[in-house]
């Protein structure tokens, strides 16, 4: 068992801070428990917990209540906590990727976002957030307009850029946008071959590798994303390195837009969207 993860005290930190703490609580609970046969809930339609979801967060919680007694918090496992009328309301994903995780795979992440419930341009307004690494240690963080990644307590800004070429395409179920959109048939375009190279993950930790310059782009359908427990702390690190952030429609993120969209640059997108429209 790794050493009992030790959190600062969380009143005394910014939001920022609080969603790293408890994004650091969450991955500590993820990495101690990996490589161990763990019990599993069924949720439906082939979707799984572990226990590990389960007490990281918890462990995630803890942080959210010590710090914020008096926001909401919706929690992937346990749903709805605090009061139901408060403006701010915290997002947690304790483990994403958790089929990976449950197979022996360490592509998974720690999702922790802040939210508002105001609007701008269309979209929800970004607040903190944080994604947590937990096999690498790094935790990429916003304030809502910077972002930076913490590798041993260092902090590093994220720069985005497309030199790599490589745009990860989740093609996980459901597809709510077919057949208009199928993420598969986007990599059968010709176009993509051609300028870009292909990689499928199953976790959004891979929004994480945009916003730091790992990924040209990362591409999802999805419906409501800006709201949803798993890509809300990914989107608000992506908008605030400085990444162009649009549904697969060309909208805003927000309650109305459909899919996702996350690229380093505007011409990458550009490109992106003429190949998602049958332009290109």
């Amino acid at each position: 068992m790794a050493t009992p993860y030790a959190s600062p005290d969380p009143t005394s930190l910014d939001d920022a801070g609080v969603a790293t703490a408890a994004a650091r609580a969450g991955a500590h609970v993820v990495r101690s428990l990996y490589g161990r046969r763990l019990a599993r809930v069924d949720k439906g339609g082939g979707d799984f917990a572990t226990a590990a979801d389960v007490e990281a967060e918890q462990a995630i919680l803890d942080v959210l209540r010590a710090a914020r007694p008096d926001d909401a918090v919706l929690g992937e496992e346990s749903g709805q906590h605090g009061a139901a009328g408060s403006a701010r309301r915290w997002l947690v994903d304790p483990l994403c990727g958790t089929l990976n995780y449950a197979v022996g795979g360490m592509l998974v992440a720690v999702n922790v976002a802040l939210h508002d419930g105001s609007l701008h341009d269309g979209a929800l307004h970004d607040e903190a957030a944080a994604v947590a690494d937990p096999f690498s240690g790094e935790v990429f963080v916003t304030d809502g307009e910077t972002a930076w990644a913490l590798r041993d307590d260092v902090a590093e800004k994220l720069v985005p850029t497309s030199a790599t070429r490589l745009v990860d395409v989740n093609l996980d179920p459901p597809f709510p946008s077919a057949p208009g959109f199928r993420a598969v048939d986007l990599l059968a375009h010709p176009g993509f071959v051609e300028r870009f190279r292909p990689r499928v993950v199953s976790t959004t930790l891979a929004l994480t590798w945009v916003a730091a310059g790992k990924r040209a782009a990362y591409v999802t359908d999805g419906a409501d994303l800006a709201g949803s427990v798993h890509f809300a702390a990914g989107i608000a690190l992506c908008r605030a390195a400085g990444c162009v952030v649009t549904g697969i429609d060309g909208e805003p993120v927000g309650p109305a837009s459909r899919g996702l969209v996350a690229a380093a640059d505007a011409g990458t997108h550009r490109l992106l969207m003429s190949m998602i429209r049958g332009e290109a």
